[in-house]
């Protein structure tokens, strides 16, 4: 729990800093006087100002934001020797250079986080398949557990490498969103056997961007193999005679292709309070036994499973994604502009009805994704970073009127019309503005508390 939230607060901080220090940054080197930077909004809890002329720098009691509170006419009167100085005075370019250059920095900041992620190197799990889940489309693509996908092409010419499972998932999310086929080539563990596989996802409904895209893709758990690991003592698999090391070759005479495989084989074993027995064909030491187990019944909520008090399956394999310094700063630009573009079509997707609202996640999950990814590691923490840095910058884009792309708009009104927004209807697009964020906020909150209940 401490662990959650002092991972929050960091990014928060972070991520609201930089923001600020944009507009702020661009500000004075427009030749604006900036009053305040505050991070956080009601009482001030610090201040620091190093005379009455100078910036005053505040943090305040809420820390859900910021602000960077400039000299403007608009706003109090300004002493006609400081009028060269305020915002509303500067030319129009400069105006919108100061508004852009806070969701511009945060893209600049997910640049260095992924970058940083690639310099230090993550583990991730080699892109070996699972045991497809059964009319998925990668059973329709014939793909199999144990398969290794190498690379991925959108028109089976052009071929990109793949790193890791996760890459492989993004290529295929992508793709189920573009309503593109991915073509795939795919070769057994040793490498061997190479030949092309399309997993049409295009037609899938991506309305949700989750885990269930995944599963109705047809990729679950990385690829593991059904060894045993450690069997309880006294347990179903110990009177059997089953042993740590042992590989299970085959369940009732049909071959089993990995342990998530196994493991629903033996959950599937319950019939009301007892189980069903169960033939096992294992291999141990080169040899090759007939074994019968017999599973036990556990109730978990509404639902009676099996169990034969044995860990079932093997680490998956890994392997460390890093890059050198110019190949990382290179993925980094690539994957803040592809994250940028599917962020965007995502919104427009909510925005049209072509993708659920459910995807808007708020600060519980955001909270939540923090802890796991601190608690991971250093390199998944900047991804995480990376992930919300650019979601914050595309979001301060768009065109609501509480948001730096809603004053951009102005900006853009007054250079094509020669003339600025009138203060009437500035008054209501601000009123709007106001009551589309409430409406959003409550949204991303009301999705994070159905996801902790686990009713989404």
């Amino acid at each position: 729990m401490i662990t959650t939230v002092l991972a929050f607060l960091l990014a928060l901080g972070l991520l609201i800093v930089i923001h600020e220090y944009g507009h702020y940054r661009v500000a004075r080197a427009c030749g604006v006087k900036v009053l305040r930077f505050s991070i956080g909004f009601g009482r001030v809890l610090w201040r620091k100002q190093k005379s009455a002329d100078d910036t005053e720098f505040v943090l305040c009691a809420l820390p859900l934001g910021g602000y960077v509170r400039m000299l403007d006419e608009r706003e109090d009167p300004v002493p006609p020797e400081l009028r060269s100085q305020a915002f509303n005075r500067k030319p129009l370019l400069q105006r919108t250079a100061i508004v852009a250059a806070g969701p511009v920095a945060n893209l600049m900041l997910a640049i260095v986080l992924y970058a940083g992620q690639h310099w230090i190197g993550i583990d991730e799990p080699k892109a070996v398949l699972g045991t497809p889940v059964a009319g998925s489309v990668a059973e329709r693509a014939d793909l199999h557990a144990g398969d290794w996908v190498r690379a991925t092409s959108r028109d089976g010419q052009q071929w990109d490498d793949l790193q890791s499972m996760t890459d492989l998932r993004w290529q295929l999310t992508q793709a189920a969103l573009r309503g593109e086929a991915l073509h795939l080539m795919v070769s057994d563990l040793q490498g061997r056997d190479q030949h092309e596989a399309t997993m049409d996802v295009g037609k899938l409904d991506a309305r949700e961007v989750d885990a269930q895209l995944m599963r109705r893709i047809g990729l679950g758990a990385p690829y593991s193999e059904p060894v045993l690991g450690e069997v309880r003592p006294d347990g179903p698999a110990a009177r059997a005679g089953l042993q740590q090391g042992d590989r299970v070759l085959s369940v009732d005479g049909v071959p089993v292709g990995d342990a998530a495989q196994l493991r629903e084989r033996i959950m599937a074993t319950a019939d009301g309070d007892s189980a069903r027995q169960m033939r096992w064909t294992v291999q141990r030491r080169g040899l090759e036994q007939e074994i019968t187990v017999q599973p036990r019944v556990v109730q978990e909520g509404d639902k009676h499973l099996g169990r034969i008090d044995a860990f079932v399956g093997q680490p998956p394999a890994m392997v460390t994604v890093r890059y050198g310094v110019l190949d990382g700063l290179q993925e980094a630009v690539v994957k803040t502009w592809d994250v940028s573009s599917l962020t965007l079509r995502m919104m427009g997707r909510m925005l049209i009805g072509e993708a659920s609202l459910k995807n808007l996640s708020g600060p519980l999950t955001i909270a939540d994704y923090a802890g796991q990814s601190a608690r991971l590691g250093l390199g998944y923490y900047l991804g995480f970073l990376a992930l919300v840095s650019v979601s914050l910058g595309v979001l301060n884009l768009l065109p609501l009127p509480m948001l730096d792309g809603g004053h951009l708009m102005y900006y853009l009104f007054e250079g094509v019309t020669g003339r600025p927004v009138s203060e009437l209807w500035l008054k209501w697009l601000q009123r709007g503005g106001a009551l589309i964020m409430l409406l959003m906020m409550s949204l991303a909150l009301s999705n994070d508390v159905a996801r902790l209940l686990g009713l989404q």
